[in-house]
């Protein structure tokens, strides 16, 4: 599947992005647009440094303000609206906001996602639902494999343990409500650490480290030996995308749990991908230190296993690590020096990367695939998981 494949599943259909305002949300929405969607955004206002406001994104899709938290206000802002296809990706994503609010936490993530699905089970002509969750809401025993769809939910935070909680809530909305094949479909999806232009969350790795050398300070790094999954964050988006379309035109084959993770070699540890970083941004700020701030406990190794992704969608990851870096750091750059282009520059970064996903497909067309991706790094288990934790929905 490339992107005309993308275009005509999804070029006129009216979709509703939860989120939009927020990082992940607004590429998707602007990706959408590129595709000839009818875009409508519901989220809560963007923060004044973002990338909603830096591309100038509610010139190109209907966005309007509510609050998933609340039924009347998520239902007052969609005003009666019908939607071909739904994403929802609203959340509180933040994992230190999330120990200092965990109640806000748990009635974002976990009621919220029950709002929202809720709402789009009443919906006339409803297709289809993709709920965006994260790689960590599976429960994380620090296996040097990654996780796969089947695997145990849990969380040992509350970040962690609501993002499971929007999992069982979908599974039960899908097994309840979602149930008739000939129906609207629901899908959940799982990636792992995105980075990517635009993002100046706090607490995230590559936006402290840009922030910081920009302003000339060193940045201070947590936790430097811990593992992650980075990726660009048009790789996983990609993902959603296709997924969706499948949900769209084929319907039940696509419900369930997917992962979206990167290749093994992407997975490094913070103080790898600060190095990187340091090294695109040609020297400029005096670099990093590693501090313990004392904050809570994380963990120190996490990866996903995305098989069903390559083999049932032909999905699998196209830029390295040092890649999505690079991309990163040049929309920065971009924005610095020519801020009034950085909408323009985010669709060329979006064109240029659908030219290296379809070159990598085109390679890869002629090799069938089989049960495990060639760059996933799939290990087999040498033990089954604990019959004593709680049973994965898939």
């Amino acid at each position: 599947m490339g992107e005309a494949a993308l275009r005509k599943a999804l070029s006129g259909r009216r979709v509703l992005v939860t989120g939009h305002t927020g990082f992940k949300g607004g590429w998707l929405a602007l990706w959408l647009r590129r595709l000839g969607a009818d875009v409508t955004g519901v989220s809560l206002a963007p923060e004044t440094r973002s990338f909603c406001n830096a591309v100038r994104l509610e010139e190109l899709v209907d966005g309007r303000r509510g609050d998933i938290r609340s039924a009347e206000s998520f239902e007052a802002a969609i005003d009666g609206r019908n939607f071909d296809l739904v994403f929802h990706m609203a959340a509180q994503a933040i994992v230190r906001d999330c120990y200092r609010d965990p109640v806000g936490t748990y009635m974002t993530n976990v009621l919220g996602t029950a709002v929202v699905l809720q709402t789009a089970r009443r919906m006339s002509g409803l297709k289809a639902v993709v709920v965006v969750t994260s790689d960590k809401c599976y429960e994380n025993l620090e296996w040097t494999w990654g996780y796969r769809e089947g695997d145990a939910l849990g969380g040992h935070d509350p970040y962690s343990s609501s993002k499971a909680c929007a999992e069982l809530v979908a599974a039960a909305y899908r097994a309840s409500f979602f149930n008739d094949p000939q129906g609207p479909q629901l899908a959940t999806v799982r990636a792992g650490n995105v980075i990517g232009g635009g993002d100046w969350s706090t607490d995230r790795l590559l936006p402290d480290l840009i922030r910081a050398m920009e302003e000339g300070r060193p940045a201070r790094l947590r936790n430097p030996r811990s593992v992650r999954p980075w990726q660009h964050v048009l790789e996983p988006l990609r993902g959603y995308l296709m997924l969706a379309a499948g949900l769209v035109e084929e319907g039940p084959r696509f419900t369930g749990a997917w992962n979206f993770g990167c290749d093994r070699d992407a997975a490094v540890d913070v103080v790898t991908l600060a190095r990187l970083a340091a090294r695109e941004m040609k020297g400029k700020g005096p670099g990093f230190v590693i501090e313990n701030d004392g904050g809570p406990p994380e963990s120190t190794l996490l990866r996903l296993d995305s098989t069903k992704a390559y083999v049932e969608l032909g999905w699998k990851s196209v830029l390295s690590v040092k890649e999505a870096v690079t991309d990163t750091v040049a929309w920065h750059r971009t924005f610095a020096r020519e801020p009034a282009s950085i909408a323009e520059f985010s669709l060329r970064q979006i064109a240029a990367y659908v030219q290296r996903w379809e070159k990598v497909s085109a390679l890869d067309f002629a090799s069938p695939r089989t049960g495990t991706s060639p760059r996933s790094g799939t290990v087999p288990r040498t033990r089954a998981p604990s019959k004593t934790r709680v049973a994965a929905c898939v």
